[in-house]
């Protein structure tokens, strides 16, 4: 198992990312939580990975903090929750947003997240409300160092991230017309999601 990755970021292609260590690429999949904070191309940084082994591929999935990436793990032990869907998750909502929402169980917050139905977020809600807790230890604490957001000028990839989190591209452009030019990758997204989770 590859718990922990530590090397230059080449590539920001949301959700995927590109990590050298020791000459080897590796290409990463991350929550949107984890790509706001992810330093500029050609910087070192580390994640806390998760690795899936499945029969079409192994697939790595990083996270800026333990939490988070024990949030994913739980998420995937609910029955019809796979990987895409727990990144969407940990993309539309904090480690505390969806804490809060697991102990309030307010399925509200869980269906504006794409893919994720009133069925599926009644039993998410559900399955999680007595191990999310007992999940997160260390709630809070973790970040791992070298995760300063930083700006990018380019709307595509704003617009290919909300793709890949599973909106329409007339949602998404519509999202992205409601956002100044200027606006960086990160600040993009998290504003584009805001607009849509209104929608």
């Amino acid at each position: 198992m590859i718990g922990r990755i530590t090397g230059i970021l080449l590539e920001k292609n949301p959700p995927q990312i590109v990590v050298d260590t020791h000459g080897v690429g590796y290409e990463i999949d991350v929550p949107m939580s984890t790509f706001y904070g992810l330093p500029a191309t050609g910087e070192s940084l580390s994640l806390f990975t998760h690795l899936a082994i499945r029969e079409d591929g192994h697939f790595l999935y990083g996270f800026a903090s333990a939490d988070e990436r024990a949030a994913f793990r739980q998420l995937l032990k609910v029955s019809g929750i796979g990987a895409r869907t727990a990144l969407s998750v940990l993309s539309g909502l904090s480690v505390g947003d969806l804490a809060q929402a697991v102990a309030l169980q307010e399925t509200g917050r869980l269906v504006k997240i794409p893919g994720i139905g009133k069925k599926t977020a009644e039993r998410l809600l559900l399955e999680l409300r007595d191990k999310l807790g007992r999940a997160l230890p260390g709630f809070g604490a973790s970040t791992v160092p070298g995760a300063a957001a930083q700006p990018a000028d380019s709307r595509s990839d704003i617009l290919n991230a909300l793709l890949a989190l599973g909106y329409s591209d007339k949602e998404a452009q519509s999202a992205l017309k409601a956002i100044p030019p200027e606006t960086g990758v990160s600040d993009g997204i998290r504003q584009a999601l805001k607009l849509l989770s209104k929608a």
